[in-house]
């Protein structure tokens, strides 16, 4: 892979394409006579850059410090949505470089997973950022080369984007739950045109765990000869779901296994959710070892995956995002369903977590016409009650 590095400056036009991008901030020199530290970071950026071609926007106009903000403004903005990773560079200085609107830009764009933070020591009123940057745990230096190397260590791996696909960041191109939604786009022959991220939802050591995102985007209908502009994309991980079930004659007595835990989206009358034993988990876990982990967690009850029937895979809310459940189910014993109806007093939960859960039992007539389950639940439980069940489920997953 060609390594190139390219400078883009106010009110220039990006490249068309590029493997990463990132945006350097901080404050401009406001008359020729002080000296920016913006050339120091790009010879450095040139020396140290490997893997492809990386676009630096630069917000300083290559014949010096900033005289006429007549488009500047929105080149920046265009600039950080841009950019993988905004690097942070606040040598502050009252009298020469106050570094006022690199605040404003540093409250915009330190909760994004895009930030790095880099200041001298000696500074002044940098000590607000600072905070903030342990805070959200942000990639933070004191020098100039050690900030560059946390900016450039974080957009690899890199990743080609071309046109509108510019507009969606590493931090979210990386992401399955990204990949697997744009893989149906381009399979449809639909092109994505713009997109611009709007929010991301990030936890684990580092918070480096994309969790959530959400994408603003405009996309060319093939099939409809149109364009459908300002389409919110949100998405996380795909789930796995299980039905645990005892089975009786007809599947109305058919006795399931619910979790009910507190919820704060809940609109129920306990603002409790009634739902299936589920989850997500790591990325490269298996959808059934991860079915099996969540009903220990959830119900308490060692499940071995080899008796987890699949019945394949669907969107859970398609208007209202991306991710799907792999849906599963387990015929419970007579003596597996007094155990859990025994410890139904007794919580269960991820330890180290805010997690707490309780088993409840109930017919399906009860599910059904008590209006315990939201209606995804109730067209799992349909699915997996029909008679045709376990063939139907072990013919989808394997087609899939």
């Amino acid at each position: 892979m060609t390594t190139e590095v390219i400078v883009v400056t106010p009110t220039e036009e990006p490249p068309t394409w590029w493997d990463a991008a990132v945006f350097l901030a901080g404050p401009n020199p406001r008359v020729p006579e002080v000296k920016s530290w913006r050339p120091e970071a790009l010879d450095l950026i040139r020396a140290r850059w490997t893997g492809g071609r990386l676009v630096v926007f630069s917000p300083e106009p290559a014949t010096g410090a900033v005289r006429d903000y007549y488009g500047q403004i929105e080149w920046e903005e265009a600039g950080l949505h841009y950019a993988d990773q905004i690097l942070f560079w606040v040598p502050r200085d009252l009298a020469t470089m106050p570094a006022f609107t690199t605040n404003v830009e540093w409250g915009t764009w330190h909760k994004s997973g895009k930030a790095v933070f880099g200041a001298p020591p000696e500074a002044p009123r940098n000590r607000y950022l600072r905070a903030a940057a342990e805070s959200e745990q942000v990639p933070a230096a004191d020098t100039l080369p050690s900030t560059v190397d946390l900016a450039l260590a974080a957009l690899r791996p890199t990743a080609r984007r071309t046109a509108g696909e510019r507009g969606v960041p590493l931090l979210i191109w990386r992401t399955p739950s990204f990949q697997q939604w744009y893989q149906t786009q381009r399979t449809a022959n639909n092109t994505l045109l713009k997109a611009r991220a709007e929010w991301v939802y990030r936890r684990g050591p580092g918070k480096r765990q994309v969790v959530y995102w959400a994408l603003r985007t405009d996309i060319r209908v093939t099939a409809e000869d149109r364009t459908k502009p300002n389409q919110i994309v949100l998405s996380r991980p795909d789930q796995s779901t299980v039905v645990l079930y005892h089975p009786a004659p007809t599947p109305d007595d058919t006795v399931v296994v619910l979790v009910r835990e507190f919820r704060s989206t809940a609109t129920t009358s306990d603002a409790f959710i009634r739902e299936l034993p589920g989850g997500a988990g790591p990325d490269h876990t298996s959808p059934k070892d991860q079915a099996a982990a969540e009903v220990h967690e959830e119900t308490g009850l060692d499940l071995d995956p080899s008796r987890l029937i699949a019945h394949g895979r669907r969107q859970i809310a398609g208007t209202f995002s991306t991710h799907r459940a792999h849906l599963f189910s387990a015929e419970l014993t007579a003596a597996e369903v007094a155990t859990l109806r025994a410890a139904a007093d007794t919580p269960n939960g991820e330890p180290g977590t805010t997690e707490r859960t309780w088993v409840e039992l109930h017919t399906y007539a009860e599910i059904r016409d008590g209006n315990l389950v939201d209606w995804p639940t109730l067209g799992m439980l349909a699915q997996v009650l029909s008679p045709r069940r376990s063939a139907d489920g072990a013919l989808q997953e394997a087609q899939e």
